[in-house]
Parts: structure tokens; sequence; C-alpha cells
């Protein structure tokens, strides 16, 4: 397994030197004792981390959001939800969700194990540096079965105190600021989705073209090309779509189909599909339409649904 060198978190707000600086003048009389015992304790920052990438190991976007300050909070939420995985994968540098534990070494301090279906990785948990209500702490990520450390990966991870609790507030040198980021995290995966989006289209036009070939028939709906509750696949339920796109939805797009220019009991009818984004700019920009000659269309019509005179989508 290899770990993702990318950016930990990109084009974010630098840390101001004066916060820092203010931070250490605030907490200088306050004695290197009382730090280690406050960083050990069952609420404090090492604690606090350990949780985080218990939650990003697991993509648990519930727990992890605990750990957001209240304004990071509040654009995580407005997130789509593949830029929230996304935004988590970078805590732990994995991109399948995987099953979290924690232990700790001698010294006491955590270590974080995340088990996946390519591989496990051990996140180990330095000492944190503790300035009155911030805490900055070494991790150092690696193969969980690199017993050389040659794919060790190390970063300063930095905790702010908010109401009594620690909630993350830096990756290295870079300052979480989500209001300033989740608009540049939807683009990205809404570029994704867009993708995702066409490959659906495909998808559904040859569930429906396997089902008329079947059924001498067009389905009634999406629906019909479903997987089957019980038994064995039907006419109402044919089992050639997984469910979500069977209930017209996958990654931030809407999924419609309508029986055009003959009737639906007939071979030779012929059909139209759209995807169109859930939410205009997070979760897609482009609208795309298949016409009924099978010609793949897209265009930015700002969120409404494509049609026949959009541009014809290159063919790849």
């Amino acid at each position: 397994m290899k770990f993702r060198r990318n950016t930990l978190v990109a084009n974010a707000m630098m840390v101001p030197a004066l916060f820092l600086l203010l931070t250490n003048r605030a907490s200088a009389q306050e004695s290197s004792s009382d730090l280690t015992a406050q960083a050990s304790t069952p609420n404090g920052p090492s604690a606090a981390l350990r949780d985080v990438l218990m939650a990003a190991c697991s993509q648990s976007q519930n727990d992890f959001e605990r750990f957001l300050t209240a304004r990071n909070k509040e654009s995580f939420s407005r997130m789509a939800p593949a830029a929230r995985v996304a935004f988590m994968k970078r805590f732990v540098l994995l991109n399948e969700a995987g099953k979290p534990s924690a232990t700790n070494n001698p010294s006491g301090r955590p270590i974080v194990r995340c088990d996946t279906p390519a591989g496990a990785a051990e996140i180990q948990i330095g000492g944190a540096d503790t300035r009155d209500n911030v805490a900055f702490m070494p991790v150092n990520l690696r193969d969980a079965t690199d017993t050389t450390d040659a794919s060790a990966i190390q970063v300063t991870m930095g905790l702010v105190r908010e109401n009594g609790e620690w909630k993350i507030l830096s990756l290295g040198v870079v300052l979480l600021d989500l209001p300033s980021l989740e608009l540049e995290w939807d683009s990205a995966e809404a570029d994704k989705n867009e993708q995702t989006a066409i490959g659906s289209l495909k998808d559904i036009a040859e569930a429906i073209e396997a089902f008329r070939l079947k059924y001498a028939r067009l389905p009634n709906s999406l629906s019909s090309l479903g997987p089957p509750l019980h038994g064995p696949a039907n006419a109402e339920a044919a089992g050639l779509l997984e469910s979500d796109l069977a209930a017209g939805m996958r990654n931030g797009y809407s999924f419609r189909y309508v029986i055009v220019g003959a009737s639906g009991l007939g071979a030779p009818g012929k059909f139209e599909l759209a995807a169109t984004p859930l939410s205009y700019g997070r979760t897609g920009h482009r609208s795309f339409f298949r016409d009924a000659s099978g010609t793949l269309r897209g265009a930015d019509r700002q969120g409404t649904v494509g049609s026949s005179s959009d541009p014809r989508l290159p063919e790849h």
C-alpha cells in the first residue's frame, strides 16, 4: 500500500505569525509539567487528535465534525458529501474507509491503526506542545507493514480549545479555514461528479437496451431496472442497475428517463435520458442529455435539465 503524497490541504490560509506569537506570550509562565499533564488527560488534545484520526479512518462524518471549530463545522455541513469524504481522506492519506483501532505506546502516547481492504496504516501521535488554548503534536504516518519507516510521512497537527473542547486547527503549517475552501473543494468534486454522470448515462442506456432485448419493450421507469427485493429478476425489477441509479440518483446528480416517439409497449420505442446536478455549482455545473438517437450532449444550464439543442459531447 502506498500513501498519497499530495498536499494535505491545498490553498489554505497560512497560520498568522502574530497569532502564534500572542499564544506563546500568553502562556509563557505555564510550566512544562502542567502542559504534559493537560495533554495526556482523557479530554486532552492527544485524545482529541486520536479520535479525529479514527473518525477520518472510518470516514464517519458525524464523528469527524465534532472536532471542527464552529465556523468550520458549518462550512463542512454545506460541502457536498463526496467533498466531505475527500477532506477526511487528507487526514489519514488513505482512499478507502477503514476500521480504526487505538492503542498506546510505552510512553502512553496514542497509536491509531486504520485497516482498509487495500492495506493498513499506522499513525503515531507524539507529545503535545501545549500553550494555553493551542496544542501542536507531531504525527508519524506509515504503512503498518513498514518496519523501517521508509514510507513514513511526518506532519504537525494543531488543535485549539473552543468552549472547553479541543478542535482541529491546522495540518502542517496551514490553517484549516473551510469557509474559504468549501467552494474550491466542491468545485473539484463537481468535475469528478460530471464524469461519473456521463458514465452513468451510458450505463442506464445499456440497461434499457438489455431490458428491451429480454422483454421486447422499454421499461416503464428506471425503478424497473433495479435489483429485486425478493426472488429472481423480473420485468418490475430486472436487476440491471444498482439501486441508487434505479432510484435516479448518484454522486450529486439526478437522472430522468422519458419514453418518446412510440408507446412503451413496442420494441421500436425510443427514449431520452437526462442528468442534472442536484446542487448547481456544488455537485456539478453541466447538465447532460442523451437524445433519442443516442447522442450524448452537455452544457452549463445553471442547474436546469439539458436538451437536444445542447452541444454534442466529444466521444472517448
